[in-house]
């Protein structure tokens, strides 16, 4: 549904905080839960960038073994400065996949209120399928942030410690709505009569994410817990 000028203009890339909450909190659907899958998304990304921007080579060095993998061997500061850049492209990066994932969502939206016959069948079915792509790219993204959370939580900083744990809540909130989105919009394509296995075998790349997604809300978990302690002492 169009909405006014102002509406219409939305962007989680461009508009103020405000505005965009604004706009989430009325019944348009644009933005919704994809786009606000991204902007949480750019969120963990951004505290990740700013503990690794607090974090020095010495907390680095004096950190355990475990947690995320590092392409820059045995030098803490190559891969801290690596780490940060990753984070700040993926923040950006996550607002514009924020926007995408809402103009498939509109799309969608539109394919639904076609009259009924063989040309919104298949406005349904295209819109289904890239609704789930946009939400499969941003959740793709999401589950490769996670190697970066587990490094600080094991090398960061400790004294940022709680800002890790409201990182990887949000990234958990990225991953669910990312793996549920793509789910629904492929259960969507049953209103163009569709069974769920033609759609499988039609998009068998789309339905195979899903369970990485669940996969890494465990990794996430498994995360979450490890850090408890540390992050929330008084419990």
């Amino acid at each position: 549904m169009t909405g006014s000028p102002e509406q219409d203009e939305v962007s989680t890339e461009r508009s103020s905080v405000s505005e965009w909450m604004r706009a989430l909190g009325r019944a348009t659907g644009n933005p919704g839960g994809g786009a606000a899958s991204g902007l949480m998304l750019s969120i963990a990304a951004g505290l990740t960038s700013m503990v690794a921007g607090y974090t020095e080579p010495e907390h680095a060095s004096a950190g355990g073994t475990s947690g995320g993998t590092s392409e820059s061997g045995d030098d803490p500061e190559a891969t801290i400065t690596a780490l940060r850049a990753r984070a700040e492209a993926r923040s950006a990066l996550a607002l514009r996949l924020a926007d995408a994932d809402a103009e498939a969502s509109h799309a969608f939206g539109s394919a639904f209120r076609r009259p009924r016959g063989p040309e919104r069948d298949e406005a349904i079915r295209a819109a289904s399928i890239e609704a789930a792509a946009a939400s499969a790219r941003l959740g793709e993204h999401a589950v490769e942030a996670v190697d970066d959370l587990a490094w600080l939580a094991t090398h960061g900083n400790p004294a940022l410690i709680a800002d890790v744990a409201v990182a990887i809540g949000a990234l958990r909130a990225a991953i669910t709505g990312a793996r549920t989105n793509v789910s629904f919009d492929l259960g969507s394509v049953r209103s163009a009569h569709e069974s769920l296995e033609e759609v499988r075998r039609a998009e068998p790349a789309l339905f195979d994410l899903v369970p990485v997604f669940d996969r890494a809300l465990e990794r996430i978990d498994r995360l979450a817990a490890s850090i408890d302690a540390d992050a929330a002492p008084t419990e």
